[in-house]
């Protein structure tokens, strides 16, 4: 079936619209080895051979990027041989076969990716690229000012020191703390290990961001489709190594907010 090129190209996860159409105008799509600059243009992706800057887009399904609030007790495996209930059992509506981008524990909650793109789940998931996770961690009793120190600077685990984190105090009272923790790594149960390396006993973790991504006010089980800019701007956003990026800054900072919606 025949679609205009800018929507094709969406689907291939090239860019958005609006920058399929900029890519459509400076001469860089072809159409069975004929130039396209004309916007309205339509093609059959089944059929034509349509190149970007010389090479081919196929588009095999339509492409799905779901942002979900996943709720504690859910795998984010595709199957549990336990019968734990997993993620996509949440997605009510969604025919296509998805997986999560990256994992969050049984126990935690908040932002998880879901995606059929595979090119895409593993451009964000490379260590190159270090995408910012902001997680809203809860602890038993009080935070020090050296505990937030060696969070922030890198702590020592068994399998090697973790990078340098953002670490800001959010609230206390005399049970427990709020903390916010932000990192780039994505190792196993990698922030309940940093805070147990330190002294402090996880109550509740949540991961809050996505690199420029927020839970916001959805509650858990709630889900979208990511908007073809956010989808863009993600692949923007990813920098691989070796391209001039600065050390990171730690974010030791004393000032207390709001402790967050429970």
């Amino acid at each position: 079936m025949q679609e205009r090129l800018q929507k094709i190209l969406s689907q291939a996860g090239i860019a958005s619209r609006r920058e399929s159409e900029t890519i459509i105008a400076a001469g860089r799509v072809a159409v069975n080895g004929v130039v396209v600059t004309e916007l309205g243009t339509k093609a059959d992706p089944d059929n034509d051979a349509i190149t970007v800057d010389g090479k081919p887009i196929t588009v095999t399904e339509k492409r799905l990027y779901l942002l979900l609030y996943k709720p504690v007790g859910y795998m984010t495996t595709m199957k549990d041989p336990e019968g734990r209930p997993i993620v996509t059992e949440l997605l009510k509506g969604i025919r296509e076969r998805v997986y999560p981008v990256g994992r969050l524990d049984y126990n935690t909650e908040g932002l998880l990716l879901l995606t059929n793109d595979g090119a895409f789940a593993n451009m964000l998931m490379h260590p190159s690229h270090e995408v910012d996770k902001g997680y809203l961690v809860r602890v038993s009793g009080q935070v020090s000012a050296e505990q937030i120190r060696k969070l922030a600077e890198g702590v020592k685990l068994e399998d090697g020191m973790t990078a340098p984190a953002k670490v800001l105090p959010v609230s206390e009272s005399e049970n427990n703390s709020w903390i916010s923790i932000t990192i780039h790594e994505g190792r196993y149960r990698q922030v309940r290990r940093m805070c147990e390396a330190v002294g402090l006993n996880v109550v509740r973790l949540k991961r809050s961001r996505y690199d420029f991504l927020e839970i916001g006010d959805m509650k858990p089980g709630d889900f979208r489709h990511l908007t073809a800019e956010e989808v863009a701007k993600l692949r923007r956003k990813t920098v691989p190594s070796g391209t001039g990026r600065g050390p990171r800054k730690t974010g030791i900072v004393a000032r207390r907010k709001t402790a967050p919606r429970r």
